[in-house]
């Protein structure tokens, strides 16, 4: 269930969201008695899914991603390209799927404790991601999660839903390269289908990235002391202003900083 989308990719593109998944989500890889991962969308090229293998078994070595598609050329391409550069291909697989997770014999029953959407619902008319949500949701383990993501050509802007196993968004995560950063703010153009529209005067989502973007000014002075002391010394004064940031700290200094999803609006 789903509908075509562009499926541009590209190497190291969501990095970001597999270091969060390595990061805050490993406890939640570890504890599984079946680490099954689906990277729903992956586009046309098995590069990005590689990735996140590798990466994921870092903290889980028998983990499985499944690469889902309702393309059955893009299907054949990426197995063939797997196949093709000679990585590591040992729980990687790649079949068609949509929304539903596939065909009942794709996943054979089992339920995934992450399902990965990047750059794939931003795609969609709004009123069509909620239910995508739910619908994932359905088919996620107890306590598994959802993340609709998006990010820029080159990985360097990325923002994403955790989605909880209820269909309900718990969190926004954003995350950015420090290095040359203007201000947080300019992940407004990256946010996840159900904020972007939303980015205007009045809604949370733009109070949230304006006081940001005001901490972030309000810190120039420690600029001298480079963009990773002032991106955390902002995280940390929108906090003690009240805002409902979580997580440790220690994410601020990697250009991450996540806030509860009622807090921008959902």
């Amino acid at each position: 269930m789903g509908r075509p989308t562009r499926g541009t990719t590209g190497t190291n593109r969501l990095r970001r969201l597999d270091r969060w998944l390595t990061g805050p989500a490993a406890a939640l890889l570890r504890a599984t008695d079946d680490p099954l991962v689906v990277d729903l969308g992956y586009g046309a090229s098995h590069t990005t899914t590689a990735e996140l293998a590798a990466r994921l078994r870092v903290v889980r070595p028998d983990v499985e991603v499944v690469g889902l598609e309702i393309d059955p050329e893009r299907v054949r391409l990426a197995t063939e390209g797997l196949t093709r550069a000679g990585v590591e291909a040992s729980g990687v697989r790649f079949a068609l799927g949509g929304f539903e997770l596939g065909a009942p014999d794709v996943l054979g029953g089992r339920r995934p404790v992450v399902v990965r959407a990047a750059n794939v619902l931003r795609q969609y008319p709004v009123e069509e991601v909620e239910p995508a949500w739910r619908l994932v949701a359905q088919r996620l383990a107890p306590g598994g999660v959802l993340l609709d993501a998006t990010c820029d050509e080159i990985g360097r802007r990325a923002a994403w839903i955790v989605v909880d196993d209820d269909g309900a968004p718990r969190s926004l995560v954003i995350s950015l390269r420090q290095a040359g950063l203007e201000r947080p703010g300019v992940v407004a153009e990256r946010l996840p289908k159900v904020l972007i529209e939303r980015n205007v005067p009045g809604e949370p989502v733009h109070a949230w990235l304006a006081a940001l973007d005001d901490a972030w000014a309000r810190e120039a002075p420690l600029a001298v002391f480079g963009a990773r002391q002032r991106f955390a010394a902002a995280c940390a004064r929108v906090r003690e202003d009240g805002w409902p940031v979580l997580g440790r700290p220690a994410r601020w200094r990697l250009g991450e900083v996540t806030v509860a999803a009622s807090a921008v609006g959902l």
